[in-house]
């Protein structure tokens, strides 16, 4: 099944809005760069989907699936080998890559399915996948429609999604920061709504710095972490050898 030509019309739209006139800022200001960098140095052949201007594995040499025209303009010029792409329909080969990096993406595709098994696809035996995913629809807010999701994972289904595709979950780390406040978010939604440009421009400008000046060193423990606190996580998977596509 093809990815709907329409909903990658509106995901191109919107962030090519999103992107515009932003700064790219360098793997190393977040802090999954201590996993990413041990894990890419070992990794030539190296996939991230959906990295916008917040690319978290060494840009020179990476391959980077991306909707939209700024970011993949701003990778290629650092030396990434940006194509436009969707992740429902990666237009590489089987096999091609060490390493695929997918953060924050595939809770915002309708087939997810189908993204995690195109993923299985150009992974080869033994590589490694970093995901990240919000958890609980219980934690469900205004946030999560403000943003785009589709869904939260309970950890159970989590954990057998990716089992179904061949990947074998190592460890995982609490990971991400959502609004608290219900007000602040349909205030955000609002403003987002009638002033878009203006809207975005705060984002990127004011709450992503902040956001980047308050991150926490990960955490990693073996499995998916199952604290009821922890709404979103970033997962270590090794595609299983075992497993022919």
């Amino acid at each position: 099944m093809q990815p709907s030509v329409e909903s990658i019309r509106v995901n191109r739209r919107f962030y090519d809005r999103l992107w515009t006139g932003v700064k790219l800022r360098p793997p190393p200001h977040f802090n999954t760069w201590p996993l990413l960098s041990r894990l890419a140095a070992a990794a030539p052949a190296r996939l991230e989907i959906g990295a916008g201007m917040r690319p978290r594995v060494p840009i020179a040499g990476t391959y980077f699936a991306e909707l939209s025209r700024p970011a993949a303009a701003a990778l290629a010029a650092r030396g990434g080998n940006a194509t436009r792409a969707d992740i429902a329909a990666l237009p590489y080969r089987d096999a091609a890559f060490d390493l695929v990096c997918a953060f924050d993406i595939v809770e915002h595709v309708a087939e997810d399915r189908r993204a995690l098994a195109e993923i299985a696809r150009v992974l080869r035996p033994d590589g490694a996948l970093i995901l990240s995913v919000p958890l609980y629809m219980r934690a469900w807010t205004f946030f999560d429609e403000l943003v785009g999701h589709c869904r939260r994972y309970e950890p159970a289904d989590l954990e057998q999604l990716l089992a179904a595709h061949g990947f074998v979950l190592a460890e995982s780390a609490a990971y991400g920061m959502q609004p608290s406040s219900t007000t602040l978010l349909k205030l955000g939604m609002w403003w987002l709504e009638r002033f878009p440009v203006h809207a975005m421009n705060v984002y990127n400008r004011v709450v992503m710095p902040l956001a980047l000046a308050f991150q926490k060193r990960l955490e990693f423990a073996p499995g998916l972490v199952r604290d009821p606190r922890v709404d979103e996580v970033v997962l270590v998977c090794r595609r299983s050898a075992g497993i022919e596509r």
